[in-house]
Formats: C-alpha cells, sequence, structure tokens
C-alpha cells in the first residue's frame, strides 16, 4: 500500500481484495465501451477514465472498458449512438447535464426516456474560478469588475450547464458577460490559466490541479452548503474553506449529474450486473480519492429513485433554460 494512505482508504482496499467474485446472470463477453458525450479533459471524461483504471486494477470485469469521446452537438452525437443501438449491453453512457440540456436547446430528437438509467453516481460541483494573479480575492469584488465592465467567462459548450449558470449570474447581479465556449472542461481550465478569458464555472475536478500549482483561485461554489472535504488542496485551503456564492452575496445555485445509462432494450440482469460493477467501484480507494480531489457530493441512486429525480431535474432544466432563452424554437 501507499505510505500514508489514510486508513479509511486502506480499509477500503482490504474490502475489494478480500471480497469474494460473485456469480452473475449476465457477464459482458466483449470489451464494455464507455460514451462521454463531452470532450477530453473535463469531469465526465475523467471520471470514465477513472473507472476504466479502476476496474482494470482490481479485476473488477472479465472485459475490458474502452472510453470514447463523441462531443458533436453539444454531446447529441454521443446520446444518439446509445439510443440506435438498442439492445446492445455492451455500451454505457456516462451523462452529465447536457442529458437534459442538448435536447432542449437543440431540438434533437433525443431524451433521456430513450435510453435506460443505470446509476446516479454522483452530483458534481461548480465554482467561480479566476486566475490567480487577478486583483478579485471575493465574489464580491468580481461582482463589483462585472458591473463595471463586460468579463469574458469561458465555458463548455453554448446553452449548457457553464452558459446558465453565467446567465443566471448576470441576471443576479444585473451585468452581462461575453461568454466564451470551448470543447471541454479541461480547455476551459487551461484558458483561465493562460489570461485568456476572465473567469471560469469549472466542476472542481476540472481546476484542481491548477489550483494546486497556484495558478487559480476559487471564489465561491454554486450550493446551497459548502464543501465538505477538509482535506487541505492547497497549503492553506480545503475545499471546505471556499464560501458559497449565495453567502457571498451572489444568489445563485447549480449541481450537476454524474451517471450512467445503456441503450435501450437491453437485459435487466446486464442492467444489475452494471449496477453492481459500479457499487464495487464505489468502494475502491481510488474511487473515494477522487470524490474527495473533486469535492464531489456522493449521492448515488438507482432504479425508481433515479427515475423520479431525472424527471424533476428535466423540468428544472426547462425552467432555467426558458429563463435564460436558451429553449429550441
Amino acid at each position: 500500500m501507499t505510505p500514508g494512505l489514510p486508513r479509511r482508504l486502506l480499509v477500503a482496499a482490504f474490502a475489494v481484495a478480500a471480497a469474494p467474485v460473485p456469480a452473475f446472470a449476465w457477464e459482458p463477453q466483449r470489451p464494455i465501451t464507455i460514451i462521454v458525450p463531452a470532450g477530453t479533459g473535463g469531469g465526465a471524461d475523467q471520471m470514465a477514465r477513472a473507472i476504466q483504471g479502476i476496474v482494470a486494477k482490481h479485476g473488477l470485469a472479465p472485459q475490458p472498458i474502452v472510453v470514447t469521446n463523441k462531443a458533436g452537438g453539444a454531446g447529441a452525437e454521443g446520446f444518439l449512438e446509445v439510443k440506435n443501438s438498442r439492445g446492445n449491453p455492451h455500451m454505457l453512457v456516462i451523462t452529465l447535464s447536457n442529458l437534459f440540456t442538448t435536447p432542449l436547446a437543440t431540438g434533437v430528437p433525443f431524451s433521456w426516456r430513450d435510453i435506460t438509467p443505470v446509476k446516479m453516481m454522483a452530483l458534481d460541483e461548480f465554482v467561480l474560478w479566476v486566475n490567480a494573479e487577478s486583483p478579485w480575492r471575493t465574489a464580491a469584488d468580481f461582482v463589483a469588475a462585472a458591473r463595471a465592465g463586460k468579463l469574458r467567462i469561458a465555458g463548455t459548450g453554448s446553452r449548457q450547464e457553464d452558459h446558465i449558470i453565467t446567465v443566471a449570474i448576470g441576471k443576479a447581479i444585473g451585468a452581462e458577460f461575453t461568454y466564451v465556449p470551448f470543447a471541454g472542461g479541461g480547455t476551459v481550465a487551461t484558458q483561465l490559466v493562460g489570461g485568456h478569458v476572465d473567469a471560469t464555472v469549472n466542476n472542481p475536478i476540472e481546476a484542481v490541479s491548477h489550483w494546486r500549482a497556484g495558478k487559480l483561485r476559487p471564489l465561491c461554489v454554486f450550493d446551497s452548503r459548502r464543501l465538505p472535504v477538509t482535506q487541505k488542496m492547497t497549503a492553506t485551503m480545503a475545499w471546505s474553506d471556499i464560501p458559497t456564492c449565495k453567502e457571498s452575496g451572489l444568489d445563485v445555485e447549480y449541481l450537476m449529474l454524474r451517471g450512467f445509462f445503456m441503450p435501450p432494450g437491453v437485459p435487466q440482469a446486464a442492467v444489475a450486473y452494471y449496477q453492481g460493477l459500479l457499487d464495487r467501484v464505489r468502494q475502491t480507494p481510488e474511487w473515494q480519492e477522487l470524490m474527495v480531489q473533486g469535492a464531489f457530493n456522493t449521492t448515488t441512486m438507482e432504479g425508481d429513485a433515479f427515475a423520479r429525480w431525472l424527471e424533476r431535474e428535466e423540468e428544472r432544466h426547462r425552467a432555467l433554460m426558458a429563463e435564460a432563452g436558451f429553449l429550441a424554437r
């Protein structure tokens, strides 16, 4: 084991190694494809590749996992491939909130109901980030600057989550921004590091390495409560030290889905297999460390509870996008 690994992770590692290999009613007979309906380097891509590595390291599946990015059309390319792969039990798609925003914004013939829900793995946070060399040390500083002049905020795709948050910030403070879309969250973070934009609303996992390197500064988190992770990410700060945007005078909240779906018409035994596989992934120390590094909300759901959550989120996004003027005409 790695020297200095926290006791809770050592316990998790032992539990994974010691667990007996269960028998399944169905198992994959060829490589498993995980489609990422977003660009490389973003939160969904990082999570999919982390799962790929965890499954391989711990021998959790009899077949390897192959991760494929299908970002075209704000993820529509990936979603439509899954929708059109009816009955294929060797395909998964990792979803973010473009599961809702892409069909609502573009009118593409797709809905989450066209594919098979498997499991919510976590909910992802959004943080307001600025370059560490900027003069803004608080959200109030940023708000004052935004009211004084039109700032540039980078995000992943037009009429997607980052764009929704940007519009909501503008409405909340009475300011306008220039929104600059890029293909993935990794690119968004590097654009801010390079000083090409003024701010981003990246997920924690997409910017944490730059924060730790002293290149980026978090101003606030778009959640109703502070992040619970108290482990230091930098020499002086933990995720829990970042104030909420609301307590900083910026009344905007937003959380994003990280979940898995399969094509329509797949056997229920295959769905159950992947639910079990993902449960075993969640027990590993590598997964638990990812949850800490990325400050994820570790809520998980499957079955009817997940379906009800998806229905509520679809309606919430419809309302948010209507308010922003993003619905397809």
